[in-house]
Formats: structure tokens, C-alpha cells, sequence
């Protein structure tokens, strides 16, 4: 077994896998000690490489195309301190850190992992349930639902819409940007009703804007990973993606077609008190002027949409 110990955390290659466990020192990203142990198959490596440096060198792992949901999921927009396929080595240890890249290497050839794009995950993201509070609210996954409870600091819009719920099944995809302290983040769950949608993060009820704390932020790359990992693989989803279009021009014809609108479907009876209450709850906010006619009118869609 070819091993690497550093402050950041520890690598360990047994030859069919590589096993990263995140370190336990004070400045080891709260994600990385949050997102915990990873363990690699070497079928998902597409590459390692030591770079070394004066003072310190880095261990840098690349996974294939679509192995892993995490990197899907925030698209190449982590911090390096929280990659963690990154490993900050010390010039004292250079040479294990050179031994290990070399095992992987040799391991890859012998192997012969192939370097293109994978058909499926081959690592599983974090497990559920997972939850996460943010500045804009809280955010959880069961596996089969996503939910968001808004913040007291949430716009209005959002609060005036109460809890959002949005069933696996009917998510097209995650986007996912980051809190960079100097630019808000967002995480959006787009829905096959609201992929044509423009408001912005701060305004969306079906999104969170991150805006406060960065380390906080953050681990709403937990959620977006978890969500990721049960959607269809990318490999699939353009196909998946064009087939409820057809569907839809099928089923409605000219009237819909190419305007991104769906099928009115009633609500179950046993919302139906639900809905009248929050469409009065929205009613009386516009009268206080607490909504604008603009506003009223599109959180209403999105209330009726959720319904």
C-alpha cells in the first residue's frame, strides 16, 4: 500500500482504490471535514500529478467525466482548499508524494482504465438524509424530496410562498455557484416547470441565495451533490431532457408548442384547503401593499405551479 500523511489529510492507494480522509486540523475546510472520506475506485481516475513548489508541493487528482456527482454537482467551482482532490504536501515529503502519484499511474496502465467519460456514477456522494442551513434558509433531502424552510431574512417573495417541496422526479438538474464573499452564490433546483425561468437567485422561490457566511454557504454542495447523484447521469439526460418536449407537443399541440408550457393538472383534494389559504395569505399582501402587482402575480404562478 503506498500512503501519504499531511495536515490536509491522508491518501491511501491499496491498488484498486485511493482512499482520501479529510484531516482534522483546525484549517481543513469546514466542507472537506463535513463531506468526510472518500473513497475513489481506480476505474474513476483519469490522472494524478505532483507539483512541486519551494516551500510546499500539491497532489492533484483527475476523475474521469461524469464519475463522480460531486464534481458534476459544482461543476469545477470549488475553492481548492475544499477540492478534495487536491493535497497540500510538504517539501519533506515530496518524494512519498511522488511514490504515490507513480503507483496510480502504473496501476492506471496496467489496468488499462480507459480516459474518456463514464455512463454512470462511479462514487456515490454524500448519504442521506443531509440538511443544510444557509443564509437564505435551510435546505434538506430525504433521498425522495427536497425542502426548503426560508430564512426571517428571505425575501418576501419567497416567504410569502411558505416551504418549498420539490419531489426528486420532478428536478431537471442542480445548478450550483458558490459564495465567494464578495459575489452572492446560489443553489436553483430547476424543475421541468420552471426550466424556462428567469428571476433572480435573491427572488426564486425554488432557489437559495447565498450571501452570508462562505463556510456556511458552502455545504449546500453537500445538497446539490446528494440531489445530483439520483438524477439521471449526464450521459442520459440530454435524451431524457428532449423526451417530455415531445410529449408535451404531442399531447397539446400547436396551442403549447415550443412556449415551455405544461398541462394544468388539478390539485388533490386534500391541498385544496392548503391552497385556497395561502392564495388568501398572498391576497391580503398585496392589499397591505406588502406585494407589488408584479410580484403578486408571479408568486402566485409559482404557488399554483407548486400545487
Amino acid at each position: 500500500m503506498a500512503e501519504i500523511i499531511q495536515r490536509d489529510g491522508t491518501w491511501a492507494f491499496d491498488g484498486t482504490s485511493v482512499r482520501i480522509t479529510p484531516g482534522l486540523h483546525r484549517s481543513v475546510p469546514l466542507f472537506r471535514q463535513t463531506y468526510g472520506e472518500i473513497t475513489v475506485p481506480l476505474e474513476a481516475v483519469a490522472g494524478i500529478v505532483y507539483e512541486p513548489e519551494r516551500r510546499r508541493g500539491r497532489l492533484r487528482m483527475r476523475l474521469r467525466e461524469g464519475a463522480d456527482p460531486l464534481l458534476h454537482a459544482t461543476g469545477g467551482r470549488l475553492p481548492d482548499p475544499a477540492d478534495p482532490y487536491r493535497l497540500t504536501v510538504d517539501v519533506d515529503r515530496s518524494g512519498v508524494a511522488e511514490y504515490l502519484a507513480e503507483e496510480i499511474r502504473h496501476a492506471l496502465l496496467l489496468d488499462q482504465v480507459p480516459g474518456e467519460p463514464t455512463k454512470a456514477y462511479l462514487l456515490p456522494g454524500p448519504p442521506v438524509p443531509v440538511s443544510v442551513r444557509s443564509s437564505d434558509g435551510t435546505v434538506s433531502f430525504d433521498g425522495t424530496q427536497v425542502r426548503i424552510d426560508w430564512a426571517d431574512t428571505s425575501d418576501r417573495v419567497k416567504r410569502a410562498t411558505g416551504p418549498r417541496m420539490i419531489n426528486i422526479g420532478d428536478v431537471v438538474r442542480v445548478e450550483w455557484l458558490p459564495n465567494s464573499g464578495l459575489e452572492d452564490g446560489f443553489l436553483r433546483f430547476v424543475t421541468r416547470e420552471t426550466v424556462f425561468s428567469k428571476l433572480p437567485a435573491e427572488k426564486d422561490p425554488y432557489a437559495l441565495d447565498l450571501w452570508g457566511n462562505v463556510s456556511r454557504d458552502l455545504l449546500t454542495a453537500l445538497v446539490a451533490t446528494a440531489v445530483t447523484a439520483r438524477l439521471p447521469h449526464p450521459s442520459a439526460r440530454a435524451g431524457a431532457e428532449r423526451e417530455p418536449a415531445r410529449e408535451q407537443d404531442g399531447a397539446y399541440g400547436d396551442a403549447t408548442r415550443g412556449r415551455g408550457l405544461a398541462a394544468s393538472v388539478p390539485p388533490p383534494s386534500d391541498h385544496h384547503d392548503v391552497l385556497l389559504r395561502r392564495l388568501r395569505e398572498l391576497g391580503e399582501l398585496h392589499r397591505d401593499g406588502v406585494l407589488t402587482d408584479e410580484e403578486f402575480a408571479r408568486t402566485k404562478a409559482v404557488v399554483l405551479r407548486g400545487f
